[in-house]
Formats: structure tokens, sequence, C-alpha cells
């Protein structure tokens, strides 16, 4: 090896130009070439892109369900603070301050309130392009095991996409070329094309034979095989209907799906975590305080509207939060209470359970016109939190009214009431929490879009 270090200016130069001589009178009288050598620690895409191995079309089935996790905690937690739910207390002053339009702040589209859930739907949404095409293009599975490839994606993209929707009002669903992107689209064209992926993926999985061939991890446990993963498919369908004003559409989806009005609340798909390497924890859980030791640096605080508004013996607040030794105070907000939603940092995230399948049903049903059975629906989650009958009017403005309420108790901090109160006009109706503060419904698109 040389030495630069002892060598004078010229001769370097010589030792470069003899060098570069004989470069040049090997490849002459060898015409080499160098072969492409693919990294094993780092896969192309292209890999995978033909002929690609179940074991490569599996490991993608394992990069969605990973990635559908991402940015989960950041949408939960900023969609909460602008819908009055709840305040994040920590290091960030962002948190207290553009969330709430504190002194006329607007919200920044390059921070990571405004990038973070747009940019980990989007990792799971291009991974799902990833596998379809993959599963399009090999020869080492059968049709029957394409489709159910493609069926799961499919669905799981759509998901995604709903998700961004609900948080930015408007998606981008072409992602399939990186250097040729499809237009951002606002929330009515973008519902109807998930709508139309979610039937397509139906087809997919309707020609998948009687089990996938692929794993999922526990978090789909009774919704593995191409009949019961059609569940979920069928609930995320009813999903994007009520969204879309389709009240018909969606109580014909449900009836292919895992609502049940008698059955578990929590019945349905979950998000699992984990502490080993590569994965994640819960990032919704927040360490609970006691008197000894009070939480008092990266805690989520309870609005106290959600607290004081609650009907009286609703045990869904008990449930998920928990008086705080001492009321915390932050840039000039307070709260009583702290969450207690997830009891540790590996616990399970419900992606959509029959508790909010039964919510959708009432819904659709005011869609619908059909009251009474809203009625019935809205008892049916009245009655799980020790609530007595409804006794309101039986007008589809009265119960809309109930149905938004019992949402707001049922979902409360995931990701539901800033769309919910968008979505039926009400934004103006949250409270503002110090003068000075304004009050925001839809995030900012980031500002690398993708």
């Amino acid at each position: 090896m040389l030495t630069f270090k002892k060598l004078t200016m010229k001769n370097i130069i010589k030792t470069i130009t003899t060098l570069a001589w004989t470069c040049s009178i090997l490849v002459i009288v060898y015409s080499c070439t160098i072969d492409e050598v693919q990294d094993p620690d780092g896969p192309s895409v292209s890999g995978v892109q033909q002929n690609a191995s179940k074991g490569q079309l599996n490991e993608l089935v394992v990069g969605i369900e990973s990635t559908i996790r991402d940015g989960l905690g950041v949408e939960v937690t900023a969609s909460g603070t602008m819908a009055r739910e709840l305040y994040l207390f920590d290091a960030d002053p962002r948190n207290t301050g553009d969330l709430l339009g504190k002194d006329g702040i607007g919200l920044d589209n390059n921070s990571f309130y405004s990038t973070q859930q747009w940019n980990g739907s989007y990792r799971a949404t291009k991974n799902a392009n990833l596998l379809i095409e993959a599963a399009s293009n090999t020869e080492f599975v059968t049709d029957a095991e394409s489709n159910g490839y493609i069926g799961f994606a499919k669905t799981m993209q759509a998901y995604e996409l709903i998700q961004v929707l609900k948080s930015y009002d408007r998606a981008r669903l072409d992602v399939t070329d990186p250097n040729n992107l499809g237009p951002i689209l606002d929330f009515n064209e973008a519902i109807s094309q998930i709508r139309t992926l979610l039937d397509d993926a139906q087809g997919n999985l309707s020609s998948a034979g009687n089990s996938f061939a692929f794993p999922l991890s526990s978090g789909f446990s009774g919704f593995d095989t191409p009949a019961t993963f059609t569940q979920f498919n069928r609930a995320v369908a009813a999903l994007a209907a009520v969204y879309a004003g389709d009240g018909s559409s969606a109580l014909t989806a449900l009836t292919g799906s895992y609502f049940d009005l008698a059955g578990a609340l929590d019945l349905g798909p979950n998000h699992i975590f984990g502490l080993g390497g590569g994965d994640q924890a819960n990032p919704v859980f927040r360490v609970p305080s006691t008197p000894e030791n009070v939480n008092n640096g990266d805690q989520i605080i309870v609005h106290d509207s959600w607290i004081n508004e609650a009907e009286a013996g609703d045990t869904r607040v008990a449930t998920k939060a928990a008086p705080r030794p001492d009321p915390s105070s932050q840039d000039g907000l307070t709260g009583t209470h702290e969450t207690r939603l997830y009891a540790t940092n590996v616990s399970d995230v419900e992606i959509l359970r029959n508790e909010e399948l039964i919510l959708l049903y009432a819904e659709a049903s005011i869609l619908a016109n059909n009251l009474g059975d809203a009625e019935d629906a809205l008892n049916t989650i009245r009655n799980s939190a020790s609530l007595l009958d409804y006794a309101g009017a039986q007008t589809a403005d009265a119960l809309t009214t109930e149905l938004l309420n019992q949402r707001r108790y049922s979902l409360w901090s995931e990701n539901h009431r800033m769309f919910d109160l968008r979505r039926y006009g009400l934004s103006s109706t949250l409270p503002i929490d110090r003068a000075g503060d304004q009050v925001y419904n839809v995030l900012p698109l980031s500002l690398i879009h993708i």
C-alpha cells in the first residue's frame, strides 16, 4: 500500500500515470467487465420485481405489517391535540404551540406532525405496491397464491390511504412510479377510488383458495385465511362507504365482515409491538404516574372537557384515564387526568375492532334512514359502558349527535375525533384553551408530499 506522505509530488504523479497506463493495457488485453453484486444485507427493489421467491414475498408481507405502524404515535397525538382530546406534555413546544394555534401560529408543512404520518403511511403503501408487482410477476407461486398476496396488499393499502384522508383531507393514490407520481386527489375522488380498490381486493381474495401462502403476525389471528381476511376487507369497505356518505353500501359490506351486535367489542385485527431488534414499542403508551413518581416529562394529558362532559357512570372514563397525583401544567395548559389507554409499552393497538363497526352500523343506519336500527346499535355501545338506553328523540339529527358522542368516548385518542368533527362541520364547537389559540382540523401536506 502506498503511503502518500512519504512521496514527493513528482513521484505521486509518476505513480498515478503508471497505474493508469497499466490498467488501460489490462482492459485492452482482457476486455474485463465487473459483474454487479447484490448486497444480501440490503436487497434491491429490482431483486423482487421479477421471479421473487415465496420467501421474498413473505418478507414484503412482514414489511407491510411493520410499516403500517410507522407514524402511528404522531397520528394519534397530533390529531388528538387539534381535536382537544388531549395535550402532549413533553420537551417539544410544538405540541402545545403549533397544534393549538398558539397566538395564531399556523401549522408547518415540514414539521414532524405533518411529515411522520404521511411518510409512514406511504412507506406501507409503496411496500404494498411492490408486493402486488412481485406477486404478479413470479413463477414461484400459483395463481391462487398470487391472488392471496395481492388481495392482502390492496386491502392494507386501502386502509392506510383512508388514514391519510382522515388527517390530510386528500391523498395521493398513485405512487407506483416514484419518478412519475400521480396527482393528489381531494377527499371525494380519493375515497371513491379507495372503495374500488377494496372491491378489487375482495375479488382477489375470493380466488385465493383456502389458505394464504404467507404467515401473518399474531395481530391477525382469526383473520389469517383468505375467507377470514375478507371479513377485514369488508369491514374496511364499510368504513370507506360511511365516509363517502353511502349508508346502504356500508350496511351491505358489514354483512360480510365480523360486525356483531352481540359480539365482543374488541374483536378484530391488531397492531402488535415488541422490544426486539428491528421492532418498535407501542408509541401511545406512557408510563403511569404514582404519588411517589409523577411522570411530568413525557405524558399524554386528557383534555378536561372529555372528563367533565362525560355522562355520569360512563365506565370508559375510568378505563381510559386516571387522575394525576397533582394536576399538570405546561405552556399555560392544565389537565387533571392522564392516559391509561394501554397497559404496557407492548400492548396491542386495535386496527378496526367490532366496537367501531357497531358505531359504523349506527351511522350507516342513520344515513339509510333506518333510525330504529341505529338506536339499537347505540344502545349496545351505551350499555357496554354501563349507561342506560338512549332516551332522546328518534330523529336523524338527534341520533347523529348521540352517535358522535358515543364515538367520542369509545374511540378517544385513536385518530377519529378531528375527522368526525370536520366531516360533520362541527370543528368550530371545540373549546379554545388559551386566548389567541386557533382550531385547525386538517394537517398540511408534507413538504415533500411522499
